[in-house]
């Protein structure tokens, strides 16, 4: 399969043509245009440092859906003991900094790059993307110790990256941004790429074709964008 060449328009060729590998595209911008664009398509960026932008739409895909979230023993009493606090939206760039800065062993580098940051900025000030928190209380200061972040379109939330300091901490911000989505309708978790961590959180792979259609579904309404601090 050929790689397209995006042209200045916000427009992706169909998912369906993407490498063996996911690669769809390369080139085009990181507007909010394109973004929301190549989320309503099943495709996302992710390129490093010093790279032209790539577009991906892998298959299999990995989903969760809240209903099905796993919470081990040990997790739902890390939770009971109330040693974190959780919140939703009220430190995006802090939480997206932290998921560039955390060192993962199968990366050389991030490829949150500061372009990434002031794009998926952008979309949180539109009310697009969305951050949960998760703190410790040190002294009389509140440390941000754990978060994820990810897009919100139709009733579809799309994950892109989290971080931890603290065992379990980016495991209870997930718990809090999930049950947000319950309370928000929201039936769809896209999880992008399979992991272990995701795996046992209770995600599951399906094949490419059977995201898109779960994706269409739940991309028939979308209500009205905005902040959902708590």
């Amino acid at each position: 399969m050929p790689v397209y060449y995006l042209p200045d328009e916000p427009i992706f060729p169909p998912p369906y043509d993407a490498e063996p590998n996911g690669l769809l595209a390369v080139g085009g911008d990181l507007s909010s245009e394109r973004l929301l664009a190549a989320y309503r398509e099943g495709i996302f960026p992710w390129f490093s440092q010093g790279d032209p932008y790539l577009w991906w739409s892998p298959n299999p895909r990995l989903i969760l859906t809240p209903d099905r979230l796993h919470i081990s023993r040990s997790l739902r009493k890390t939770i009971r003991k109330g040693c974190f606090h959780t919140t939703i939206d009220c430190a995006f760039d802090a939480v997206i900094h932290q998921c560039a800065e955390v060192k993962r062993h199968h990366e050389a580098g991030t490829w949150i790059t500061a372009e990434m940051r002031e794009a998926y900025g952008a979309l949180h000030r539109l009310g697009y993307a969305h951050s949960a928190e998760c703190w410790v209380l040190e002294g009389d200061e509140a440390v941000l110790v754990g978060g994820m972040y990810g897009i919100a379109l139709g009733s579809c939330f799309f994950g892109e990256s989290m971080f931890h300091h603290r065992t379990d901490a980016s495991k209870v911000a997930f718990v809090a941004l999930v049950e947000q989505l319950k309370k928000r309708h929201i039936g769809l978790i896209d999880c992008q790429m399979k992991t272990d961590h995701l795996i046992r959180l209770g995600a599951w792979e399906i094949p490419r074709e059977q995201f898109l259609q779960r994706l269409r579904q739940n991309l028939t309404i979308e209500p009205p964008p905005g902040s959902w601090r708590t």
